[in-house]
This record gives C-alpha cells, sequence and structure tokens, in this order.
C-alpha cells in the first residue's frame, strides 16, 4: 500500500513539473532556432535566420526528475541492481565455447586484464567504504571486534556477534578459550625460533646469490663502488 502511494506521488510530482515548465518555456518554431522574443522589433528580416540551425554542447537538463528513479521501478516490490559485468561474461562465454569447439581461445590474457581491472574497482569501492565508516565510526574494520589470544598462543582477530542470550548463560561462547596454558610457553618460543631461523636462511641465501652475481660480472661491483664515492 505505501509503495503504491509513493508510485502515485512520483507520478504526480512528474506530471506537475512537465506542466510548469511547459508554462515557463515559450512556444518557439522549431525551425528557427532562437527566441523571437529575445529580438528587438526593428530587427530586419527575421525569416533568413530558419536557414540555419545552432549548434550547442550544452548539457540536459531535466530538472527536478533526474533524481528521480526510473518510472519503471515504481510501485515494483523488488528492483534488481548491480553491474552486469558485460565484458567479463562475454569473454567467459568465448572462452567455453573455445572449448567446447576444442579450438585455443584467441587473446586469452582478456580474462587477467578484465579480472585486473574489477579488482580496482573492488579496491576503489572498498576504499570509500572505509573511509566513510571511519569518518561515521572510527572503527578500521567493517565487523567491529578485538585482537585476542587463542588456546594455542596465537594472536587472532575475533569477529564480534551478537546473542540473544547474555554471555554467562550462553554454552557456545564459553567453549571458545581465551587465554594460553603455561605449558604451551615452550612451544610459542620454539615457533619463534623456526621463525627466526628461516628469516635467517633467506637473508643468507640472497647474499651467496649476490656474491655469485659479483664474481661473475666484477664491472657492476666496480661501477657501484664509483657511485657510492
Amino acid at each position: 500500500m505505501a509503495a503504491a502511494r509513493l508510485a502515485f506521488l512520483c507520478r504526480r510530482v512528474s506530471a506537475a513539473l512537465k506542466a510548469s515548465r511547459s508554462l515557463i518555456i515559450p512556444q518557439v518554431p522549431a525551425c528557427t532556432g532562437f527566441f523571437l522574443g529575445l529580438l528587438p522589433k526593428s530587427t530586419p528580416n527575421v525569416t533568413s535566420f530558419h536557414q540555419y540551425r545552432l549548434f550547442h554542447t550544452t548539457l540536459s537538463r531535466r530538472g527536478l526528475e533526474e533524481f528521480f528513479d526510473d518510472p519503471k521501478n515504481w510501485g515494483q516490490e523488488k528492483v534488481k541492481s548491480g553491474a552486469a559485468w558485460t565484458c567479463q561474461n562475454m569473454i567467459l562465454t568465448l572462452e567455453q565455447e573455445a572449448k567446447r569447439q576444442r579450438l585455443p581461445m584467441p587473446s586469452p590474457e582478456q580474462l587477467d586484464k578484465v579480472a585486473d581491472s574489477m579488482d580496482a574497482l573492488d579496491k576503489v569501492v572498498q576504499e570509500g567504504e572505509d573511509a566513510l565508516r571511519l569518518l561515521q565510526t572510527g572503527q578500521e574494520r567493517a565487523r567491529p571486534g578485538a585482537w585476542r589470544r587463542e588456546i594455542f598462543g596465537r594472536i587472532v582477530w575475533h569477529k564480534f556477534k551478537q546473542w540473544v542470550i547474555p554471555w554467562h548463560l550462553n554454552k557456545r561462547y564459553n567453549r571458545k578459550r581465551f587465554f594460553v596454558m603455561p605449558y604451551v610457553d615452550h612451544f610459542l618460543r620454539l615457533e619463534c625460533e623456526k621463525r627466526a631461523r628461516i628469516k635467517a636462511r633467506k637473508e643468507n641465501l640472497e647474499r651467496k646469490k649476490a656474491k655469485i652475481l659479483l664474481k661473475k660480472f666484477p664491472h657492476f661491483a666496480e661501477a657501484q663502488k664509483s657511485s657510492l664515492v
């Protein structure tokens, strides 16, 4: 019922705008291209302008109608929205048809380009949403949460969730452990030692590769020394 009333109101407003526009704009013959009322009465040979046509590049202005939705959507309970990824669908159809005919797909790099462009669009939209959320709520993440230490000693991001019962009565929530037992500290130290060894191994490998390259190309080492001096 509310949707029908809203649709009726939109139609009435659009009709009123059209009627007011027709009253304000003077009716001028289509062949002239000039408002005759703007010309002085003593202008000779006004009919000579009839054979000319004006060219302008101004934007079309529809008044307040551009702020309303499409009249086709008025009164509809469900309106489809969202971007139709026509380019990606066309390329995927081409790929599937090439597979069906057992032929090589022409320029398969199009899929990667379209995927990169879509990722860029998603990043832009996500940045806008993050900026708006930071201005409104000051939260960095879309879903609020907190950094907590799990039972294995790892620090993870715990997402908050709404429950219909208090936390002390919620058995499912109470099964989650956000503390570390004393015997886990030994394994945490071993994990840190493992990470340090992996990092040191990578750095040593990079240094060895650099020494081998300097032996093969000594002129690069001389150029580097001269640039440092």
